[in-house]
């Protein structure tokens, strides 16, 4: 009965495929959830509690201070906004946090020129308790979400058994679809299954949903950034090919601004989702992050890489015994960047490498500019031999483009 299930739900994606035209690039942005949680004390803490104020001082400050500009312009909002379902079953955000409703949150948000990204869970209970999406009220919840002109929505999967999200989430994409509003589809359905085919079929999800949370949480340290850049390597064969423009692999949240990552480890989340094609959802405090952290996210660099037209995901290529390892992403127009990246935790280490054994091109001529520092290195060819010093838990970052095409040598009869 389950295979009939999953194979009518295949077919039912094809014809009701996500045709809503959004996330050609990975979205930008920022999400509440890792640096405010689920703090609902807005007596004891009304700065930081998840609440209609919170989202308009961040939205004040994606207008005002370049996030905007610079392509971040999703504010979402996760967990613990709902109070109730009314008495006509629909979903009511909590009236003394949220008290003049979410349209209104979206008309602010959109006078701004952002856009409003809303949380809803396909079980009986968010993960935090609050009410959830059963079956039987999928249309209704897209549609209430379409009436409040929200963008995005971001579907968990706590208290849902796996029949209901086979169910459900291609159902929530067909209903989104239905409502004619164009809203983003960001399904947790893969994380709760694994991640990994058979139980997850990328195809469907491809079919279904704009981007997916593949593996655990992210939480705010260095451990847990490399636990998840693990997984995705480990199985890079598989995920590799199923990104690209309209649906991504999301690997969370970034942590750059909070507590749990140096600098260094800071500028490498930042060019490892770079280089993963990964959408970059900030969770931290705009009010109080530092310059040195607002300039790794405002790299502009950094944010044309990651936005690429082309959406291919990168991969580690090469992973050293030095416990260096180098990651490689084709961009358009014959550019790639390549992040070499530094496991160790001892001094900087100088690597020595040439473009040959980074599986460039012997045709060409290459320039290279560091994405963090500037700097150009120009005349690298195949045989080039170069070094890096990379700092402990860091990276170098290179974004290479082709300048010349080698001239060969014709030798002529006299």
């Amino acid at each position: 009965m389950l295979l009939k299930t999953v194979l009518l739900l295949t077919l039912v994606a094809q014809v009701l495929g996500l045709e809503n035209g959004l996330l050609r690039t990975p979205p930008m942005g920022w999400l509440a959830w890792e640096r405010f949680r689920c703090n609902i004390d807005c007596d004891e803490d009304p700065k930081n509690c998840i609440s209609e104020r919170l989202f308009m001082e961040m939205a004040d400050l994606m207008a005002q201070d370049g996030w905007r500009d610079l392509g971040y312009v999703y504010l979402n909002i996760d967990d613990c906004w709902i109070g109730e379902r009314d008495d006509r079953g629909r979903l009511v955000p909590d009236s003394k946090r949220f008290p003049h409703g979410i349209t209104f949150l979206a008309d602010y948000a959109h006078s701004l020129g952002l856009k409003l990204g809303i949380y809803a869970d396909m079980g009986n209970l968010t993960c935090m308790g609050f009410p959830g999406t059963t079956l039987d009220k999928v249309e209704l919840d897209a549609q209430t979400f379409a009436e409040w002109k929200v963008d995005m929505l971001k579907l968990d999967g706590c208290f849902s058994t796996r029949q209901e999200r086979i169910e459900g989430y291609p159902k929530m994409s067909a209903a989104l679809n239905a409502t004619g509003r164009p809203i983003a589809f960001s399904c947790s359905w893969p994380a709760y299954e694994g991640g990994l085919p058979p139980e997850v079929n990328y195809t469907l999800l491809a079919n279904i949903c704009n981007l997916w949370r593949n593996f655990d949480d992210i939480q705010d340290s260095w451990r847990s950034v490399l636990f998840i850049l693990d997984w995705f390597v480990k199985h890079q064969d598989i995920l590799q090919p199923v990104a690209g423009p309209g649906h991504w692999n999301d690997p969370d949240m970034l942590l750059i601004g909070n507590f749990g990552l140096s600098y260094e480890q800071a500028r490498a989340q930042m060019a490892l989702w770079t280089v993963l094609a990964a959408p970059l959802f900030m969770s931290t405090d705009l009010r109080t992050i530092s310059p040195q952290n607002v300039n790794i996210l405002q790299n502009p660099l950094m944010i044309k890489i990651n936005q690429d037209p082309l959406g291919i995901q990168g991969r580690m290529i090469l992973k050293e015994k030095s416990l260096i390892q180098v990651f490689k992403r084709p961009l358009s127009g014959d550019t790639n960047v390549v992040v070499f990246f530094s496991r160790r935790t001892d001094m900087p280490f100088r690597y020595h490498s040439s473009l040959a054994k980074l599986n460039f091109s012997s045709s060409r001529i290459y320039e290279a500019q560091d994405v963090f520092s500037g700097e150009i290195i120009s005349g690298l060819r195949d045989d080039t031999s170069f070094t890096v010093v990379i700092n402990p838990s860091g990276v170098v970052m290179w974004y290479l483009y082709p300048i010349q095409k080698m001239q060969k040598t014709v030798q002529r009869s006299h």
